[in-house]
């Protein structure tokens, strides 16, 4: 059954923090990939699943970033470049070859708001970076994801933001091929699929017991901010006038901390179990706002809510439709 919309009030909040709601969780056992894990809000998802026991591997693109950033916290890095596609078949056939099922996939790594780039198919690089190498990596994954699901249940987890509010998906010219490219377009029209892209995923996972959520961490200034100037953040309220990051709930500015709890939350919470598909924020279900074309990008980190363009079934189908024509992936 498709899970309503709805907050289910799960007594944590925009506050909270990873190892709090996983206070009293016992993950031994259990086998995790994060993206990204290497990299702000991803480094405290992965110290947080492995301090509740789980074994967690972290794919990465730069390998010496990845070994610094994780020093201490005990995990296997292995190489992926999300932007290759020959790369995320070689990380998904060394993970199949452990011959061990995965509980749990948190698809966290990101760009945002950069250039018009694109990748060595033409691809546009965001919605290929953010959304089909995501697609296509839990695409290949499916048999261990499928074998955990079906011997006490799975869990994916895909970062979206708040920025879904800048663009649903087009569908027609995802790659900007036809129409003029704006970098924060771009970068919502990726958000909003990953948000649909759990609710593809839920619908065809939720009978072998593999259940997906999109999430929204807050706004937390790490890496994923480098196309950003120090001006530009400041004038959003993101960085103080000594250029520190802020940190002001009532605004949706959060520490690394608090910004890897809803990702933990979704993927782990006894809560959320029989559920599936929904967007979350602030470690519960997030609100159905509607579709707010008018929000103001700076104030984007203001509101709650998710637009109903990211949960649109039927829009979920279309782009299922489409990444798998242009990754070559399916379950």
């Amino acid at each position: 059954m498709k899970t309503t919309q709805t907050p289910i009030h799960s007594g944590f909040g925009a506050a909270s923090t990873a190892r709090e709601v996983l206070a009293g969780v016992d993950l031994h056992g259990k086998h995790a990939i994060v993206t990204g894990g290497y990299s702000g809000i991803g480094v405290e998802t992965v110290r947080a699943l492995t301090r509740a026991g789980a074994r967690v591997v972290v794919p990465a693109r730069d390998l010496d970033k990845a070994r610094r950033n994780l020093h201490g916290i005990d995990v296997d890095i292995v190489p992926m470049d999300l932007a290759d596609p020959a790369s995320i078949d070689a990380f998904a056939e060394q993970y199949l070859s452990r011959d061990v099922p995965l509980h749990i996939l948190i698809n966290s790594a990101g760009i945002m708001a950069c250039p018009l780039t694109r990748d060595a198919r033409g691809y546009e690089l965001q919605f290929a970076t953010n959304h089909l190498g995501h697609f296509q990596l839990t695409a290949r994954l499916w048999p261990a994801l499928k074998r955990a699901g079906e011997s006490g249940g799975a869990r994916v987890v895909a970062l979206s933001s708040l920025g879904h509010r800048y663009a649903a998906v087009d569908l027609d010219d995802p790659h900007f091929n036809q129409r003029a490219y704006d970098p924060w377009l771009a970068y919502g029209q990726s958000k909003t699929a990953n948000a649909l892209f759990a609710v593809g995923l839920d619908a065809r996972g939720r009978a072998h017991g593999v259940r997906a959520f999109s999430v929204h961490p807050g706004g937390i200034i790490t890496d994923l901010a480098r196309y950003m100037s120090e001006d530009e953040l400041k004038k959003i309220g993101a960085l103080d006038e000594n250029g520190q990051p802020v940190t002001d709930l009532d605004r949706g500015y959060k520490n690394v901390q608090q910004g890897a709890a809803t990702s933990v939350w979704a993927a782990t919470s006894p809560q959320l179990q029989g559920k599936g598909g929904v967007y979350c924020e602030n470690c519960d279900i997030a609100q159905l706002v509607g579709d707010l074309h008018e929000i103001e990008r700076g104030d984007a980190n203001r509101s709650v809510g998710v637009c109903r363009w990211a949960t649109d079934a039927k829009a979920a189908e279309g782009l299922w439709v489409l990444s798998e024509a242009q990754t070559g992936a399916d379950l």
